[in-house]
């Protein structure tokens, strides 16, 4: 071992010039006492309380050089995945192997959920810690360059989930270079948030941050990124921090398009509205709203953030014409308004999701969709989601109703992990079922191996539910190839509702494609006649033919009877119609 001097400059810094060889070790000592591994470590092979690596990014032969990115979210279809999770193997290399089936699914562009270095064996990823340095325990970092080059192969985009509203609870030594990084003038449930604002350290903070999401499309080639929590990234300044990262991050990559997208909670328009509307200017903004209606509908339970949500046809249909539901109302949840105007804002830019990685993992069972509501309401709503105008997004597994939960787990030292179990309850009992489960009967939810075990994908599931995965393929296909479909056009749809648990949405064609029509029914069956809703009429001398059900035997359901004549309509129950209208055949 030796020791290297680094001298202090005037800005505040330390630095120095010294020879070393690429896969050395290191770390600093501070003040002549401990010493920690490099706050912007590109690797941590032993985690983030070992000694940082020494990688040369410049040395990866990149055979990607014709990749231009990713040139528009319109048109693009998302699919988060967890590493760890998404393959036995729990490695880059393994989820390289699998690109191609979706790729064939139809599946545009892959959002890996955060690769932050974090302690222990697993974690669901949004406890990270060492944010430039990928997770040893995924790799080395050439292998995940090799599994973006791998997608850009397939022409498949590849973006990165990234966390910078707060740092995991172990392995967490930026305040030991300096508490500027953080700013506990603000509230964060998930620790001291991080500081955009607070200080003559806000600036290094910010340089730091976006600094670190410039790496990961610059070095790693990423077409852009998932930002984490951005309601929790508070910033009184001039210039919002999302703006600076979404501007320096495109700065970064000179011509090549990045997809940059928004979490946030309250559904901000700011995140995606342009500069000279005083927005920050990301292409995408994750929205719940749709997913609590549709998982009230499909579950029949409006407890805790779902409290506000019933789940009925109108709340459907004003979702998927409006982009979001709470704009500016009351929230009773949060005893506040909530939301912002996205009225106006192109339906692309909306992210929709009948399920993510939160809102599975945060349930008590982490069960999918499928299980919970029931095959034919999951094929129903699927249906409905793949069609809309707004930009859709998968989970893994989601596409062949994989069978394995997914849920939160982390492998910290025993007392933290009894601490975060403690607060992991805590968290889940705001559902007053889940609250009942937990301190009644006695349930106890699993974080450790053994949540992460149950959590990884049986991908014996892909070939056996070959029928779940046609329906998503099948409905990809028709929003890729289908014109009155692909145009994802907010002026050539109308909608309306037909009763509480039923709507209709007309997607009107132009030229010779005519119209197309989608039917959700997700109670008992229904007959439409009389039915004075004009949306259901035909263009003159053309009626409407069966394009496809939610309910054909070959997507797995109960078989899908004709159509009545005479222009009746009827709709059986749990189920999606998709018809087109044809010429009528004169007699």
């Amino acid at each position: 071992m030796r020791y290297l001097p680094l001298e202090k400059t005037a800005d505040g810094y330390f630095e120095g010039t010294h020879t070393a060889s690429v896969g050395a070790h290191y770390k600093y000592r501070l003040d002549g006492g401990e010493t920690y591994p490099d706050p912007c470590s590109r690797f941590q092979p032993e985690g983030p309380h070992g000694p940082s690596r020494i990688v040369d990014p410049s040395r990866y032969a990149w055979k990607d050089r014709e990749w231009r990115g990713v040139p528009s979210i319109k048109g693009q279809v998302l699919y988060e995945l967890h590493l760890g999770t998404f393959t036995p193997e729990g490695t880059y290399a393994a989820a390289a192997a699998k690109l191609p089936l979706l790729k064939e699914l139809g599946v545009t562009v892959v959002e890996l959920m955060p690769l932050h270095t974090f302690p222990g064996r697993y974690n669901w990823g949004y406890d990270g810690v060492t944010l430039f340095a990928p997770c040893a325990v995924y790799g080395e970092p050439d292998d995940l360059r090799r599994l973006v080059e791998e997608a850009h192969r397939l022409g498949l985009g590849i973006i990165l989930d990234v966390v910078y509203n707060h740092l995991g609870p172990d392995g967490n030594y930026l305040s030991q270079y300096s508490q500027g990084y953080f700013n506990p003038k603000y509230p964060n449930e998930w620790g001291d948030p991080t500081n955009f604002d607070d200080g003559e350290a806000a600036g290094p903070s910010r340089d730091f941050f976006t600094q670190n999401a410039c790496l990961w499309v610059a070095e790693y080639h990423f077409d852009g990124l998932r930002i984490d929590a951005t309601q929790s990234l508070y910033d009184a300044s001039p210039t919002h921090i999302v703006k600076e990262l979404v501007d320096k991050t495109r700065a970064a990559v000179g011509d090549r398009k990045l997809l940059l997208i928004g979490e946030n909670e309250p559904q901000d328009v700011r995140i995606v509205s342009p500069s000279e509307k005083g927005g920050y200017g990301a292409d995408g903004l994750w929205v719940d709203d749709f997913h609590h209606t549709a998982r009230v509908a499909s579950v029949g339970r409006s407890e805790a953030y779902l409290q506000d949500y019933c789940g009925s046809a109108q709340e459907l249909l004003s979702c998927a014409l409006r982009n979001s539901l709470y704009q500016g109302q009351y929230y009773s949840w949060q005893k506040k308004r909530r939301g912002s105007p996205l009225l106006r804002t192109a339906p692309e830019h909306i992210v929709f999701y009948l399920q993510n990685h939160d809102q599975l993992a945060n349930t008590l069972r982490g069960q999918r969709l499928h299980v919970t509501a029931g095959y034919a309401r999951a094929r129903a709503l699927t249906t409905l989601l793949l069609l809309l105008p707004q930009t859709p997004m998968l989970f893994m597994g989601q596409e062949f109703f994989a069978s394995s939960p997914f849920h939160y787990f982390v492998d910290h030292k025993p007392e933290l992990q009894k601490l975060v179990q403690k607060g992991r309850n805590e968290f889940l009992s705001q559902f007053e079922s889940a609250q009942q489960a937990l301190e009644v009967e006695g349930h106890e939810v699993p974080i450790g191996d053994e949540a992460f075990q149950a959590s990884k994908l049986n991908w014996d599931e892909h070939t056996r539910n070959a029928d779940a995965l046609r329906l998503h393929q099948e409905l990809l296909r028709l929003r890729k190839e289908d014109p009155v479909f692909a145009a994802q056009d907010p002026s050539r749809l109308a909608g309306a509702v037909l009763c509480s648990h039923a709507l209709v949405l007309r997607y009107f064609g132009t030229g010779q494609e005519g119209d197309r029509l989608l039917l959700l029914n997700l109670g008992t069956g229904l007959d439409l006649e009389p039915c004075p809703e004009p949306l259901l009429a035909p263009e003159p001398g053309k009626i409407w033919r069966l394009l496809l059900s939610s309910e054909h035997v070959r997507y797995g359901g109960m078989g899908a009877p004709a159509l009545p004549g005479e222009g009746r309509l009827r709709i059986p129950g749990q189920t999606a119609l998709v018809l087109t209208s044809t010429e009528e055949k004169k007699a």
